[in-house]
This record gives structure tokens, sequence and C-alpha cells, in this order.
């Protein structure tokens, strides 16, 4: 397995990106986390990875999407979002995931990362809007990778994503993408009506036989105004997700991301750790994506970034809650007491449908991540190691309450 990734790097891959990638992603990302886990001696935060909804419109309408993609349009300028990428720069930070709504249409995307050639950035994306042109604009930049998302079958995508022919739209952007050189991945968030369709290795062999050098397999999370509970995967499924994870990364030449265990198959929270945060389209800063909340901006007030993250008591108790609560996710285990943190801090409604809290409230408690009976270690020596260095818990969660 080794020599065949090693073979589809070196021949399927474009040099100049892929030096692109081991120096900005690879020694950055790396030496940015190395900053975090120095700052986190000093009790210290300042995420090493920020991910960043540029923009909250969408063309599709996802089952159970938390992002308010129907409203009104809001972006963040063009001069708000290089002022927040020069000051996480000044923090050592290169690494940054674009999200949204969908990135592409935001109007001025590619000229805004243009401008930070010394950072990587992931797009998360659709792919509708991924013409050949912008396809060969990432090219020519080398410092981008757009992540398309798949859903299921194509009636399992027009189900999920509210509109038809959305798989055979996606995967032409694919095709765009990697026609032009671009490395490129594929994501798929697992919930009940696609497990058995993608979950299976015939799925990670016909994205490499496209020419896909990663892929990332996120779960469902039941948030926003329709979260649609009956796609959450049970336990057992949840567990099915991380063996087969662990068994691809062993047995195919194809990289696969995971965001939610360390390299012995514990368990964890990134926002819990520290590792990452989120900007949301009005300038927010929330602990992730699906907490829709916040007291803190990137917008000029007087302060720095860096203060406002390191002083953030918000951020601070989310953080301390998230790590003695649970090792897996506290808005899918516990909303009763993100709620009542939320109160206690009068942290706003960073949505635009102003319901956030009591949707938080309407919450069932589900399981997540969380699962010390069934903890399924890498196989893989190489993520093993990359996880021990570079992705774990930090020492957060010592001696904390197993949860």
């Amino acid at each position: 397995m080794f020599l065949k990734m090693a073979k589809r790097v070196l021949v399927e891959t474009d040099k100049r990106l892929l030096w692109k990638l081991a120096y900005n992603m690879g020694v950055g990302a790396a030496l940015s986390v190395h900053r975090h886990k120095r700052r986190l001696k000093r009790g210290q935060v300042f995420p090493p990875f920020l991910y960043i909804s540029i923009i909250n419109s969408c063309n599709l309408r996802c089952q159970g999407c938390w992002v308010d993609v129907a409203h009104k349009q809001q972006t963040i300028s063009p001069d708000a979002f290089h002022r927040l990428i020069r000051e996480a720069k000044a923090m050592g930070n290169r690494f940054f995931g674009i999200v949204g709504g969908e990135p592409f249409m935001h109007p001025h995307l590619l000229d805004m990362l243009a401008e930070h050639p010394d950072c990587y950035f992931q797009v998360f994306t659709n792919g509708h809007f991924l013409t050949p042109e912008r396809a060969r604009r990432m090219w020519q930049l080398g410092n981008v990778t757009p992540l398309l998302s798949v859903e299921g079958t194509e009636i399992v995508s027009d189900e999920r994503r509210g509109r038809g022919g959305v798989l055979s739209k996606t995967l032409t952007g694919v095709k765009n993408a990697l026609d032009a050189g671009v490395f490129t991945g594929v994501c798929t968030s697992v919930c009940r009506t696609n497990i058995d369709d993608l979950l299976k290795p015939e799925w990670i062999d016909r994205l490499i036989e496209l020419g896909v050098l990663y892929t990332w397999f996120h779960v469902y999370r039941p948030m926003g105004p329709n979260p649609n509970p009956d796609l959450c995967l049970t336990q057992d499924q949840g567990v099915r997700v991380r063996k087969f994870v662990v068994e691809m990364r062993a047995t195919k030449p194809i990289v696969i991301v995971d965001a939610y265990h360390d390299g012995e198959g514990k368990a964890l929270c990134p926002a819990a750790t520290g590792i990452s945060h989120h900007i949301n389209p009005w300038g927010g800063i929330e602990p992730c994506p699906i907490v829709q909340f916040s007291t803190e901006s990137i917008h000029p007030d007087g302060r720095t970034l860096k203060d406002k993250f390191l002083r953030s008591a918000f951020l601070a108790d989310f953080r301390k809650l998230a790590a003695d609560t649970t090792r897996g996710c506290i808005v899918l285990e516990r909303p009763d007491l993100l709620k009542q943190l939320v109160e206690a801090h009068g942290a706003a409604d960073a949505t635009a449908r102003k319901t956030a809290l009591a949707e938080l409230g309407a919450m069932t408690p589900r399981p997540s991540q969380y699962n010390p009976a069934a903890e399924v270690p890498e196989r893989n020596p190489l993520y093993r190691v990359a996880k021990r260095l570079f992705f774990n818990d930090f020492g957060v969660y010592a001696g904390r309450p197993p949860g």
C-alpha cells in the first residue's frame, strides 16, 4: 500500500502543486501545531487551523443544513478576509478551511486566495460552480485544494441535497479539477441513507480510479431548523464508520482524513482541544460550525485577533465544559449544558434566522464519536505516528472524568 501510494503521488500529481502542498500545508501546518502546543503550556489557545465560512448562500437545500442558505446573502469582504489571514499568519497559521454555504458563490473567492501564496486553502464545495476555468485558476495558484461533497447515489443525492441532478454535476466538478491537475478530494457526510452505498471498498476504488487523492468521511449531525434526526447514525453504525476508515487507511492508496479520533482510537473534539475554531459569514468567532453562537468578531474594535482568541471567556469556557463533559461532541451528547453556557455568557445567536437557542433547547441527546467500549486504533503506522505528533488531544483531557 505504501509503494502504491508513493507511486500515485509521484506519477499522478503535478510536482509544483505537490511542492506547495508539502511546504505550505505539510511544513507550515506542522509548525503551526507546534506553536499551538507551546501556547497550551502557557494556558493560551489560538487555533492553528481556522475554518472560515465566507458566504451563507448556496444553490442546494441539504437536509439537516444549519446554514441560512435561503436568507439574504452575507459574505466576508475581501478586506476582512485579508486582515483575518494576516493576523492568523502572525500567529503561525498556514492552513485554512474555506466553507459556506457554497464558497464558489463568493464573487472574489479565488482572487482572495491568490493574495496569500504562503498559505494553503481547502475549499469545501458541492462542485457545481467548479468550471474548467476555475479549476485552471486553482492550478495556477497551486495552494488550493477543492474538497467536493458526494452524498450517495443519484437518487439519494437528490433527496439529501434538495435538488435534481446533483451527483452528475458534482462529478463534473471533480472531473474538471482532476483534468486541470489540481490536488482533489471527495468527502461524504455519512448518514443512514448513504452508509451502505459509500462505506464500501468499491467506492474507494472508484475514487482512486478517477484520480482523487484524498477523501473524508464526516458523520451526519442533526442541526439547524430542520435537523432530520432520522438520518442520524446509530452508535453501532458510528463504530462501523471508524472501522472502515481504519481498514481503508491500511489497505488503499488514498489519504483518508479523520477529525474525531487520535492514533489510539480515542475520541476527541477538535474545538475542545483548541486545534480548530470557526469564523461565520458575519465575522463571528465560534467554537465550531455547528455551535452558532459568538461573543467575539473578527471585525475591528481596537483589539487584535490574538487578544480576542486568547481572552475570550466564552471560548475558554466552551473548551473547558466540552472537555469536562465528554471526549465526544457536547452538542450531541449534552445540548442542555451548552444552552446553559450560551445563556450564562449572553452569547449572540450567530444565525440569520435567530432561532439557534430554541433549536438547541429542543435537541434530543444523542451518542457521538465517544465510545470507550469500541475504540479502534490506527492500523497504518504512518497515520499513527502523524497523529501522535500533530493530531491528538494535546493533554486537554488529562485528569478529566471519563465523560
